[in-house]
């Protein structure tokens, strides 16, 4: 079979920043047990599988190391980055297990960038007891959560759990019981948390947990920030249209950028570069 491996940083101009994924490209998409035995072999957050080799639409799924994920957002913008460079630039239709995502892919000088528009978004609200739960994993206060950014079940692909700190200090401390946190995860059928500081109207800093993918913390998560972008016009929180831009992994010493368009309706559209690791 005509198959390649690439590895690339997502949501960074510098392969010292942004999200590493695998991105696998084929003619035909190999069977569950093979994807899951290469995600855990490259070993990122998520390696993306994408077939066939030709045209505008193709087929995509994720892998973590432990487990397929529904959509994951900093994968798919480096598959756009992969398509561009080996089919030229354009707008791709990628079939995920969520429902269709159409991905723009467009060079910049010699940089290479790409923006994906989500699924429509959704959002739940959180069960007290469980948020409880949550909060005591992370060693959080419930004072110590920013009271304008309500905790939220959020979803434009994958659902994640936003958590708002007060401060960028309580952001700043990290440290959760891993499995413990993982469980509940898994039990809400969560992919990561979404922990931000709103330093601004429309500036964030995040961190995202996700030790259901056998990762302690992603330093960029494209699903995560549309979901966010979704739950803010929701509840009204930002005005729209309008864009907001994420500052994740910095505390990992892998700074990265991700910049979400949030439209009056329909799907969130997040955009970044990605660079060969």
């Amino acid at each position: 079979m005509n198959e390649q491996l690439y590895r690339l940083a997502a949501f960074s101009t510098s392969p010292a920043g942004g999200n590493p994924a695998g991105v696998w490209l084929g003619e035909a998409l190999p069977d569950a047990a093979t994807m899951q035995r290469i995600a855990a072999e490259v070993g990122y957050s998520e390696t993306a599988f994408v077939a066939p080799l030709d045209g505008t639409e193709r087929h995509i799924r994720y892998y973590s190391p432990r487990r397929e994920i529904s959509f994951c957002g900093h994968a798919t913008i480096a598959a756009g980055v992969v398509l561009g460079q080996t089919a030229g630039a354009g707008r791709y239709r990628l079939q995920t297990a969520v429902g269709e995502v159409p991905v723009e892919v467009f060079r910049d000088g010699e940089q290479w960038l790409a923006a994906l528009t989500s699924v429509e978004p959704e959002q739940k609200a959180v069960p007290p007891r469980w948020l409880e739960r949550v909060l005591e994993a992370l060693d959080w206060r419930p004072e110590e959560l920013d009271p304008a950014l309500p905790p939220m079940l959020a979803y434009a692909g994958a659902w994640h759990l936003v958590l708002a700190a007060g401060s960028a200090a309580r952001l700043a401390r990290l440290e959760y019981d891993v499995e413990r946190l993982k469980a509940l995860m898994e039990d809400a059928g969560l992919v990561t948390l979404q922990l931000v500081y709103r330093e601004d109207e429309l500036v964030f800093q995040a961190r995202n947990p996700f030790p259901v993918g056998g990762v302690v913390e992603d330093p960029a998560t494209g699903a995560a920030a549309a979901a966010l972008g979704g739950y803010l016009r929701a509840a009204g929180l930002m005005s729209v249209p309008g864009e907001l831009l994420i500052r994740q992994g910095e505390a990992m010493g892998r700074p990265s950028e991700l910049r979400v368009r949030v439209p009056a309706a329909g799907g969130i559209r997040v955009s970044g570069a990605a660079v060969a690791l």
